[in-house]
């Protein structure tokens, strides 16, 4: 029985056996992000962060996949970037407008490290494009086999603004994942060090329970020291000054005059967001990586 239990709009937030359970509550919508979910998971982190009765949070998604990425009826529904007073920046179309309002919004995501406690994310299903992004912000991966891991929005949308994919797997596996978009199965991308770990769907969630009670059994300031102390050295190779780039890397993306770039805004004028989205990934095909040659973990 839940110790504590507290439900919010698009999330529900659960204490027990000294473990935080934030779970992304927005199933019918693939647990899409919208700015009021980000908002929330900000939220929650910061108090399960201030709760002596958490010693560790695990961070989930209900339903069958844990995010599959950002809500783009918000970056693209037409009522939500209009603005006729010009009183909002986040609704303008300027380089800095642009910055300001990731910044702003998907910057929230960066309390994950931020926070003294750890976070583990357990990915079931799709973690796509701002779904990635948010698992791997956090400290420690547990993936379904079959999971499906990618950001195919670098196919013609831009860059991942909040990008810690170096950090996970290196510089030629982030390369190859950012340079086509293609996903990867949970199993294989054990194998690359992008998750911690993979199990079969069915052990998923008494394995991260089982990391998770394992973790708490550890004082808080001392889980905080070794939390910080790695995280520290990820901001030594540049992690932070990263975060910032990141963004702005991603806003100069969003200004391209490229041929790609034009014809998805062409396609989401005339078909809507969901079959440009179709249309750009049908010449990717649906296959993830696959691994050839696997030596053990």
């Amino acid at each position: 029985m839940a110790k504590w239990l507290k439900t919010q709009e698009f999330l529900t937030f659960e204490v027990r056996d000294r473990i935080a359970y934030v779970t992304l509550n927005r199933p019918g919508k693939r647990n899409a992000l919208s700015p009021d979910l980000i908002k929330e998971i900000h939220d929650a982190m910061l108090e399960a962060d201030d709760r002596t009765d958490v010693h560790v949070i695990v961070l989930a998604g209900a339903g069958d996949d844990f995010c599959a990425g950002y809500d783009l009826g918000y970056g693209y529904n037409p009522d939500n970037q209009q603005d006729a007073t010009a009183t909002y920046r986040s609704r303008m179309g300027s380089f800095d407008d642009d910055v300001w309002t990731m910044t702003r919004k998907m910057g929230q995501m960066h309390i994950i490290p931020d926070i003294h406690k750890p976070v583990i994310a357990k990915i079931q299903g799709r973690a796509l494009a701002g779904g990635a992004e948010l698992a791997l912000a956090c400290d420690l991966i547990i993936a379904a086999d079959d999971a499906r891991i990618g950001h195919p929005g670098t196919r013609g949308l831009g860059s991942p603004p909040v990008n810690y994919w170096f950090y996970h797997v290196g510089p030629q596996w982030a390369k190859r994942l950012l340079l086509t978009g293609d996903s990867i199965a949970g199993i294989d991308a054990a194998h690359i060090g992008m998750v911690l770990d993979s199990v079969p769907a069915s052990e998923l969630d008494a394995e991260v329970d089982a990391l998770a009670r394992r973790i708490a059994l550890i004082d808080p300031e001392i889980a905080a020291a070794q939390k910080r102390i790695v995280n520290t050295a990820m901001d030594l190779s540049g992690a932070r000054v990263l975060r910032q780039f990141a963004i702005e890397a991603d806003a100069k993306a969003h200004l391209s005059q490229g041929p790609g770039r034009r014809t998805w805004r062409e396609n989401v004028k005339a078909h809507g967001v969901r079959q440009a989205i179709r249309m750009r990934d049908a010449t990717y095909g649906s296959d993830p990586v696959r691994i050839r040659s696997k030596e053990p973990r």
